[in-house]
């Protein structure tokens, strides 16, 4: 398929596309609009628009990064598939509606990955202790950009403006460090949480993507440690 865009549009596109491979999301409109000058959120969604309607993108009402690239597009206009540079797409998911809305359908493969699925992690044990695992589930690998250890069980919302909700399985891939703006799973003293992780200087911030929610400063009093960062995404009801 090849898609005639005018130079903006794929001046956005190819930030979408930058933005997924250094963070595993989209952007937010009003990222967008701060990034190219524009003076509202507004200019943005209407360059979204025109886009979603060439078919480069499809986009989710109502979702903050409801963004999503049509792989296809995105490879007839910049002549790479999307994620080839193998950074994580947490979006992901078997529904195609999961964090960042960054999408494929769970296929049929003959290899299949089987993975450990944690819930409530006890305080000052490792996240993969025995009694931590509920059951395993049998994955096709070509969901993920990066092979994931393990499947979190996400509670809470604090996530939910980048498609993480109550339930959803997190896939994550064990890594003591991350990058700034990367979805992560943290242990914070007697808690694991997930958030989005950002360092400045000797300051390190967990960041939540729900307005109701503050952010967490990490103090040298803290025992901190990064337990992995997040490579995909899994809605459970369409496993059944």
């Amino acid at each position: 398929m090849s898609l005639k865009l005018t130079a903006r549009q794929q001046e956005i596109l190819n930030l979408i596309k930058a933005a997924v491979e250094r963070t595993g999301f989209p952007p937010t409109r009003a990222e967008i609009a701060a990034a190219l000058g524009f003076k509202s959120p507004n200019a943005a969604e209407d360059h979204l628009r025109a886009l979603a309607r060439k078919g480069a993108i499809t986009l989710t009402a109502g979702a903050s990064r409801g963004i999503r690239l049509v792989e296809d597009a995105d490879t007839a206009a910049t002549g790479s598939p999307s994620g080839s540079s193998g950074s994580p797409t947490p979006g992901r998911s078997t529904s195609g509606k999961a964090a960042g809305n960054i999408g494929v359908s769970l296929a049929d493969g003959l290899r299949q990955l089987l993975l450990p699925v944690v819930g409530k992690v006890a305080a000052g044990s490792p996240i993969l202790a025995t009694e931590h695992i509920h059951r395993e589930l049998s994955i096709d690998p070509s969901l993920f950009e990066q092979q994931p250890d393990y499947l979190l069980t996400v509670k809470g919302q604090s996530m939910q403006n980048i498609g993480i909700m109550d339930g959803d399985l997190l896939a994550v891939k064990r890594s003591p460090d991350a990058r700034n703006g990367q979805i992560v799973v943290a242990r914070i003293d007697d808690e694991v949480t997930v958030k989005r992780f950002n360092r400045r200087g000797r300051i390190v911030e967990l960041l939540p993507e729900n307005d109701e929610f503050s952010p967490i400063i990490v103090s040298d009093e803290n025992d901190f440690a990064i337990e992995g960062i997040a490579v995909g995404l899994i809605r459970p009801h369409n496993l059944h």
